[in-house]
């Protein structure tokens, strides 16, 4: 008869394995495998109803069918095992705020791992008053009260185990209640909004800022004797008290804030500069109406990288890094966001490139037609040899024509356009050439006399010309050119030398004929 499977106990053990388990039912007697799902186990028959068997490690988390193989075949597939995943203890790596009045009541928000199924927080051996686990690496926590003021462990407990008690939360004296004396601005619209700076005194551990009856819609506390709030909408236009909760108590109601009636949203009619850098930092001019009180400018969805409000018709901003193209300026009030129109568009420029300038040399006297190749040269506004400007052609976005100015030595050539000054290339100026000799200075008409011209700024030398004919040449140094003489008629020849600085000043060479015979 095959046998049976009524029962295994415990029911349940981590994915790792290793769990013994005992199997209960009947004909186990000469078993030749038990099996967990698809996996066999190792096991020791103990009689004909039991068996014990040592889990298998598995795949996955979940059921898997017990199974006993005899010579009589294989058992039923309804008494399953379930595996379960292997519990990792929690951590904890930080808490926020670090302290807070011993008396508790303090909102902490705990950093971690592992937190998913947190049974308990702890602030040293008590309890949390409350907590919500928001997710694996984060848990807020009430603290309780604290014995004294001082240092303790706060640790984590889920089925896992204990967190490290490493990270402290430190509890403080209890503190007097909290004073206002100031706010700024002192009034906003009754819409809400409001960037407000709270002037007073104790305010470490604010747990409110109420305009009202109403707490401000976000607050940062900057210090222990000032807080800024986001106004929270008004119930009608008037003044209300401002006044901030610690755990010290209520601070007075005898400063108010006043809510104003609604304004019209902004409009941009123009901006100017129109146009800048994609690397940001360009000054630009927006100009429309309704500014005043405007808490964000953006150039398409990225904030300014700051802004001034000159004026309820004005403001100065600084745009911030973009990518090529145009994107609407808006300016945000109280009353709403400006909407985008033509005139409010900004466009990003994409800086210029170099990558050469041909030719590459040129006359210390300028005048030289130079190419300047690269990207982005659409719209160039200057070109620069050194610091002397050039006046320039922009053939192509990939192409300038310049005239170089009168220079000396090696230059950096730099191209400006609406997205920034380009990187260098290298230009240099060369000195015209002089000659001051031929040796020798006469030789035959039928040419072929090699000889030696001698002056100075030689090395660029393109031509030799003798009388107007071009001469083979061997550079020899920036002082000393070799040529061969042509032939030619009877006389003198001036002999000149075209360099990339120019043509130089004419010696003589002495064709003689040959001799009558």
């Amino acid at each position: 008869m095959p046998p049976l499977v009524s029962s295994v106990s415990p029911t349940q053990g981590p994915v790792t394995g290793g769990t013994p388990v005992v199997i209960t039912g009947s004909d186990f007697i000469g078993a030749t495998a038990v099996r967990f799902g698809a996996v066999n186990a190792t096991y020791t028959v103990n009689s004909s109803t039991q068996i014990t068997a040592v889990a298998p490690s598995a795949a996955a988390p979940g059921p898997v069918a017990v199974t006993v193989v005899t010579p009589a075949g294989t058992s039923n597939a309804n008494v399953t095992y379930t595996y379960t995943p292997v519990a990792v203890p929690p951590t904890v790596t930080s808490v926020s705020p670090t302290s807070g009045p011993v008396t508790g009541g303090t909102v902490v928000t705990v950093t971690g791992t592992n937190f998913i199924g947190a049974t308990a927080v702890r602030f040293g051996a008590v309890n949390a008053t409350s907590f919500t686990v928001n997710s694996s690496t984060q848990i807020t926590a009430v603290a309780p009260p604290g014995v004294t003021p001082g240092s303790v462990p706060v640790t984590v407990v889920t089925p896992g185990g204990t967190s490290n008690a490493t990270v402290t939360f430190t509890y403080t004296p209890v503190v007097s209640p909290p004073t206002v004396t100031s706010v700024s601005p002192a009034s906003g619209p009754v819409t809400g909004g409001t960037v407000v700076t709270v002037t007073g005194t104790d305010f470490t551990g604010a747990t409110a800022v109420r305009f009202g009856t109403v707490d401000a819609t976000s607050f940062t506390v900057d210090s222990p004797t000032q807080i800024t709030a986001v106004a929270p909408p008004g119930v009608a236009p008037g003044p209300v008290p401002v006044t901030v909760v610690t755990p010290g108590g209520t601070s007075n109601a005898t400063v108010t804030f006043t809510y104003t009636p609604v304004v019209s949203p902004p409009t941009v009619t123009s901006v100017s500069p129109a146009s800048g850098p994609v690397t940001g930092g360009t000054v630009v001019t927006v100009t429309g109406t309704d500014f005043t009180g405007a808490t964000a400018v953006r150039f398409g969805t990225v904030d300014a990288t700051s802004f001034t409000v000159d004026s309820s018709t004005q403001i100065t901003a600084v745009a911030p890094p973009g990518t090529p193209g145009a994107v609407p300026v808006t300016v945000t009030t109280p009353a709403g966001t400006s909407a985008a129109s033509p005139e409010s568009y900004f466009f990003y420029a994409a800086g210029p490139i170099l990558t050469a300038a041909t030719p590459a040399q040129g006359p210390s006297a300028g005048g030289n037609t130079v190419t300047l190749t690269g990207q982005n040269l659409s719209n160039a506004t200057s070109v620069l040899f050194g610091g002397t400007p050039a006046a320039f052609t922009v053939v192509s976005s990939t192409e300038i024509v310049a005239q170089a100015p009168p220079g000396a030595g090696v230059v950096n050539v730099t191209v400006t356009t609406p997205g920034g000054t380009s990187n260098p290339v290298a230009y240099a100026y060369v000195s015209a050439p002089t000659l001051t000799s031929v040796t020798p200075s006469s030789g035959p008409t039928a040419g072929g006399t090699v000889v030696t011209l001698t002056g100075t700024n030689l090395t660029t030398t393109t031509s030799v010309l003798f009388e107007g004919v071009p001469a083979a040449f061997t550079v020899i140094s920036d002082t000393q050119v070799i040529a061969t003489v042509p032939a030619g008629p009877p006389g003198p020849a001036s002999v000149v030398v075209t360099t990339a600085g120019g043509t130089s000043g004419a010696v003589t060479f002495e064709r003689v004929p040959p001799p009558e015979v």
